[in-house]
């Protein structure tokens, strides 16, 4: 079964009988990935697109120095007065990271009211906090009325995840998040942050998450390894060639001749990244042409890279893509995020859509135990505010 549209009525009304005000809403979409997966954080390309499914922030301003915050989500509320804003490890950081962010740039604020809810799957690989943490940024910045330009608001954002979160992710998910294009999908170079709009013609095709419902712990942490292998592939190259600053620099014969006689395994995940961004650079070619068929047989070959070579897959991803490999109304398949855990991204025939998800999820129960989730998005337009007709604020 596909979830619909997301409702945005029970979390205004919540609003109003709690801080009896009428609030602004925002919305801040989660993302998909279309491909380019680990080349963030080494000054790659990406191709993200916004999606659907988003963050919803209700708010109000308040007429002393508190901060009053209620999850729908988690029926959970907290209240502290802005200096007094700390981690919590909890929903409440990405909220309180981006008031940490503004006052770290000297940018004061009044206290406020906010509501936070929302039809984005946490845990699936969707970038649900940078979706949070973007529609909060909006949110104070039009409400204090604070002047922020949108790539201000894309690098507090992603700030605000380092620092408070703990979380040091690529800038990838909040520039999607706030940049997207019905429509379109994003090409961003993660170095210079130049980005480019490219079309998605999907007529008749339809993007499809299976939602493996596992996180594995490994996570967090092969995150991190992952990252300084690379960056050692990187320090190794460096050492004969002092212009090299990141993979981006970085050429096969390089690896060939600096990494491979040092360390096989580090080879093999640079090797990874370089192909990756060609592979990227050649999808964007695909959808230019409209040749959707050609750009899910590089996301099949992706997959490949990030279960054999990167090693970031893990069993129940690998048995989703392996699984529609030969159905025929699949174009395209392959883990999409951070890893080991999440959802894979299909591309699938618009009409076998149903039948696809019925089969998929009872063989999935029947080869994991697990059950399986899966959503149907559309690429949506970025970070905005939801204003009523006629109306200047959405009550």
């Amino acid at each position: 079964m596909i979830p619909g549209k997301y409702d945005a009525e029970p979390l205004k009304e919540n609003f109003r009988e709690r801080f009896h005000a009428a609030p602004m809403l925002f919305r801040s979409p989660g993302r998909i990935n279309i491909i380019g997966e680990h080349t963030d954080y080494n000054e790659g390309f990406v191709l993200p697109a916004a999606i659907d499914k988003a963050a919803y922030v209700a708010i109000s301003k308040r007429n002393d120095d508190n901060i009053q915050l209620v999850s729908l989500a988690f029926n959970e509320t907290y209240t502290c007065k802005i200096a007094e804003v700390r981690p919590l490890k909890s929903w409440t950081d990405y909220v309180l990271g981006v008031v940490d962010q503004l006052s770290k740039h000297g940018i004061a604020i009044g206290g406020f009211n906010l509501a936070l809810d929302g039809d984005i799957t946490i845990g699936a690989g969707l970038s649900s906090s940078a979706a949070v943490e973007c529609s909060v940024l909006y949110a104070l910045n039009e409400l204090f009325a604070l002047g922020l330009s949108k790539i201000q608001m894309v690098k507090m954002a992603q700030a605000a995840e380092h620092e408070f979160a703990g979380v040091k992710c690529g800038i990838m998910d909040q520039f999607a998040s706030v940049f997207g294009k019905a429509a379109h999908a994003i090409q961003l170079d993660c170095r210079s942050l130049e980005y480019q709009y490219v079309p998605l013609h999907m007529e008749g095709i339809k993007i499809v998450l299976f939602n493996s419902n596992v996180s594995h712990s490994l996570a967090s942490s092969e995150y991190n390894t992952r990252r300084q292998q690379c960056e050692q592939g990187v320090a190794w190259i460096k050492k004969y060639m002092p212009e090299v600053q990141s993979l981006r620099d970085v050429s096969l014969e390089m690896l060939q001749e600096h990494v491979l006689p040092k360390d096989t395994l580090i080879y093999k995940r640079c090797k990874y990244v370089l192909e990756e961004n060609l592979r990227l650079l050649a999808a964007c070619d695909d959808l230019k042409k409209g040749d959707i068929a050609a750009l899910g047989q590089k996301m099949f070959r992706t997959h490949e890279g990030l279960s054999k070579e990167y090693e970031v897959s893990c069993t129940e991803l690998d048995w989703l893509v392996q699984n529609v490999r030969n159905e025929k109304d699949v174009l395209g398949a392959r883990m999409m995020g951070g890893g080991f855990g999440g959802c894979s991204i299909n591309l699938v025939k618009e009409n076998a859509v149903d039948a696809l998800v019925e089969k998929v999820s009872a063989q999935y129960t029947q080869a994991t135990g697990l059950t399986l989730s899966a959503y149907a998005v559309q690429i949506a337009n970025g970070t905005e505010e939801i204003v009523q007709p006629g109306e200047k604020y959405a009550v």
